[in-house]
């Protein structure tokens, strides 16, 4: 299984962010560490889960925790559970509080990979989406990061801002290419419902992204990462020399995962309790009601769903496919011992439409979107699961 840690403050409120993050005067690091290290050994007693293939330590802007709380829970894992040497640890980090000390310390603490929140290279793009940092400072941090990780450091870039043209997203993804080390995550932006910029955008003083305009954006940005020798793996991921996210693929692949802190979402089996379905867990929210519920409890879950094997497919279904592997038919098998792949959608119906107009593939190894289908994805998923469903 996978285990996944947030970390809920900030130091500022991004414009376009609405994620589970706190802005507060003052931390009780000490607190939040004990509880994140308390919360850790509970879920991966109540999981069984016996080896933790990755780590991924998300925010919030997890770069402001301290390398000493980063290694305590690091520590707690692998006292917990199998933590192999060669386990994929991830930290998101802001080139605000990237600076080479800190780094250095979280490197020391089990750190080996980084995903800086560049987002992106212009002064007026990044005052937009109300970052902190500077397009030098962003810079300065992505080339301390690839020093101290390299191979492993990834870079985040958001297109799709209000007012941004095609050239200005393709002059700024080629500076990025200039910079980067070998992954890079995209992502159009999504206006958020109580976030500044989309009340912006709906308030008409800034102008909405045409959707041809982002598609055009998208495509841009496919042709010359792949020009550039990285492998679109997964429909917002590129690496090349094999720098996958083992963290994000384990997402994907629909395998167990641990949500820690507050806010954390998770997946897994409680075995350790007496369960022998899959439950999706999300932790309470607010970061003091979390501490005192772990204190309490041990853990501060807050919702848990168990869920049916309809539901636990159609996660299998749209997470799968959104990766250039897509589906395959023993991680179908898996969760569909008795209803195959080529029972669901081998039949007459909307996937062998989708088929013969060249979106989607079946065969040996599996369903999976081709390259021209894997862009138009949110559109094709819910004939697929209306076919899933009758089946």
């Amino acid at each position: 299984g996978a285990l996944c840690p947030q970390w809920p403050y900030c130091r500022k409120r991004c414009s376009y962010c609405n994620f589970n993050k706190y802005v507060v005067p003052a931390v009780d690091e000490a607190a939040v560490s004990a509880c994140l290290v308390r919360e850790a050994r509970t879920l991966l007693r109540l999981s069984q889960v016996q080896r933790v293939t990755s780590v991924f330590f998300g925010g919030g802007t997890p770069s402001l925790a301290s390398p000493c709380t980063i290694a305590a829970v690091l520590e707690a894992v692998a006292g917990a559970a199998h933590l192999p040497a060669a386990a994929e640890v991830t930290l998101e980090a802001n080139p605000s509080s990237s600076s080479t000390p800190r780094l250095a310390g979280f490197r020391a603490a089990g750190v080996n990979r980084l995903s800086i929140g560049v987002q992106s290279l212009d002064d007026a793009e990044l005052r937009l989406l109300g970052r902190e940092h500077t397009a030098a400072e962003a810079r300065e941090a992505v080339e301390i990061a690839r020093g101290l990780f390299p191979g492993r450091t990834s870079l985040d870039l958001i297109f799709g801002l209000p007012g941004q043209s095609q050239s200005a997203w393709a002059r700024g993804l080629e500076m990025a290419l200039g910079l980067c080390d070998d992954h890079i995550s995209l992502y159009q932006l999504t206006l958020e419902r109580g976030t500044a910029l989309a009340a912006q955008v709906w308030g008409g003083s800034l102008p909405t992204p045409h959707q041809d305009l982002l598609a055009d954006m998208y495509h841009t940005a496919c042709a010359m990462l792949v020009a550039a020798g990285f492998r679109r793996y997964e429909v917002s991921n590129f690496a090349r020399k094999g720098a996958l996210s083992a963290h994000n693929l384990s997402y994907w692949r629909a395998e167990q995962y641990i949500g820690v802190g507050p806010g954390a979402h998770g997946r897994f089996v409680p075995w350790g309790e007496g369960g022998c379905s899959r439950e999706a867990r999300v932790q309470t929210l607010e970061p003091d009601a979390w501490m005192q519920e772990v204190q309490s409890r041990g853990h501060g879950t807050r919702r848990r769903v168990v869920l049916s094997p309809l539901e636990q497919l159609e996660e299998v279904l749209a997470l799968g496919l959104r990766t250039d592997e897509g589906v395959t038919h023993e991680r179908w098998g898996y969760f569909s011992p008795h209803l195959s792949l080529e029972a669901v959608f081998g039949a007459p119906g909307e996937a062998r439409m989708l088929q013969q107009q060249g979106w989607l593939l079946l065969d040996g190894g599996g369903l999976r979107c081709t390259p021209e289908g894997l862009a138009l994805l949110d559109s094709l998923l819910p004939g697929l699961l209306c076919q899933l469903q009758h089946a």
